[in-house]
């Protein structure tokens, strides 16, 4: 197992050939006098921008397994790299013609990937991110459900609650089971209040990767009739992996029947930020974007992506990222994408094991994802909480950088009294990256050196 933490720059050489391919297709215009560049000012300023951002975690090791930072893959890198020389800007059609086509072929993938597959039958659009992509599911459900609620899990990301404050729709918080997931009695005692027009299923929470149950979900909607919206930002690309337990397998087995889906293609989809998306199964949805803006659109009269989107400049760097990573890794089941996305699920399964076995430590429930937390062995919620702080932090100095989590303490078999505090300060690991499946064992045997020191 190497140890040298590397940073591509081979491939650079593939940019420059790339680059030379691109500017032959612009050889016809008259020759222009661009501004002078200082290249040794560049220099200088660069290399000091290097030495500011060593201050940073080394998100690219795999001894980097505390938060949802994945590293992008060299095709996303190189292809946002030269899509930035023209900077395109996925508004109206004229601002980026290539790009606009890309993003429309990219989301169709997506789309595909969750049994979308026909165009005509959806929409969707790339965002700058998850909230700007749950923003406008949400915005549309209060449209389509004026005066109705937003309800999602206590375990959901807390974007949905700010995100309703701000489209100035009630919100309310539902309790979770002992694994994470929405409780479904909880869920139809508000239900049967009458006052829900959205319910919002989870797939793949963020502190733990726990998935709502999305099929007894579905059965609730035929009763209650409110919108389903999937926040699919972190879990999505799961939809792939056929290694999932059956709670979780029976639940993205089904996402395609909710009324939106979002995904971040910049998390588990190996791309730069900002990258998210939003998909609506009913395409019709598009009537609430309509709008007249007389400068934006005179070069077309095809569909603009301005005109199904809330956002106006976006860079359509990331659509060409997106699509270029597509083509390299296919969004298919048994592919090396979703090869990638088993490893790391693999990896979780064999920490949460070791927790299991050891002495040390009380593990979660099992993950549902690639996603671990754990609790300290200690007398006490407040000892094992104090416990888990020191631990953290005696990892960071050995390099080994994990999270930590406020969780309920019933999400833990607890050998302790859990009366004094009802919830617990626990450790948490995203291991997101393929490598994590071969440094499980070197993760572990810090873990419990930290452990020892405190």
């Amino acid at each position: 197992m190497s140890t040298k933490a590397q940073l591509d720059a081979d491939s650079l050489a593939v940019l420059r050939r790339a680059l030379e391919k691109l500017e032959g297709g612009f050889q016809q215009l008259p020759a222009f006098e661009a501004a002078p560049i200082d290249a040794g000012a560049l220099e200088t300023i660069l290399t000091g921008v290097a030495t500011r951002l060593r201050d940073n975690y080394p998100y690219f090791h795999p001894l980097y397994a505390g938060q949802m930072l994945k590293p992008p893959h060299a095709i996303a890198r190189l292809a946002y790299a030269m899509a930035m020389y023209i900077n395109p800007n996925n508004h109206a059609l004229d601002g980026g013609r290539a790009s606009s086509a890309l993003e429309k072929e990219a989301v169709a993938e997506i789309a595909a990937m969750f049994g979308w597959r026909d165009a005509a039958s959806f929409l969707g659009h790339l965002t700058s991110g998850g909230t700007m992509a749950n923003l406008e599911a949400l915005w549309v459900a209060g449209r389509l459900a004026p005066g109705k609620k937003v309800v999602a899990s206590k375990q959901a990301h807390y974007t949905h609650g700010r995100v309703s404050a701000v489209l100035q729709l009630d919100f309310e918080a539902i309790e979770v089971d002992r694994h994470g997931r929405m409780d479904l009695d909880a869920l139809e005692t508000t239900l049967k209040q009458g006052s829900v027009g959205t319910v919002v299923a989870t797939m793949g929470t963020t502190a733990t990767g726990s998935v709502d149950p999305l099929a007894e979900l579905l059965a609730l909607r035929e009763k209650y009739k409110f919108r389903l919206h999937a926040d699919a930002a972190y879990g999505g690309y799961f939809v792939l992996v056929d290694s999932l337990r059956a709670e979780a397998r029976r639940a993205f087995d089904r996402i395609g029947e909710c009324d939106s889906i979002v995904i971040d293609p910049h998390k588990h989809g190996l791309q730069p930020y900002g990258c998210g998306g939003v998909l609506f199964r009913d395409p019709t949805v598009g009537r609430f974007y309509k709008h007249d803006s007389p400068y934006t659109y005179f070069s077309s009269g095809d569909l603009h992506l301005g005109e199904i989107t809330l956002e106006c400049s976006r860079a359509g760097a990331a659509a060409v990222a997106l699509w270029a990573t597509q083509k390299l890794l296919p969004l298919e089941r048994g592919g090396e994408f979703a090869k990638r996305l088993a490893k790391s699920r693999r990896a979780a399964l064999a920490l949460h094991e070791r927790l299991r076995s050891g002495q040390r430590f009380v593990p979660g429930f099992p993950p549902e994802l690639d996603i671990v937390v754990w609790s300290a062995g200690a007398k006490s919620v407040a000892e094992s909480s104090a416990k888990a702080r020191s631990i953290f932090a005696e990892a960071a100095k050995r390099n080994l950088h994990l999270a930590l989590a406020e969780l309920p303490t019933s999400f833990f078999e607890l050998p302790h009294s859990a009366a004094d505090q009802p919830t617990i300060t626990c450790l948490r690991s995203v291991l997101m990256k393929p490598e994590h499946e071969e440094w499980v064992g070197e993760i572990d045997r810090i873990l419990n050196e930290a452990a020892a020191a405190v």
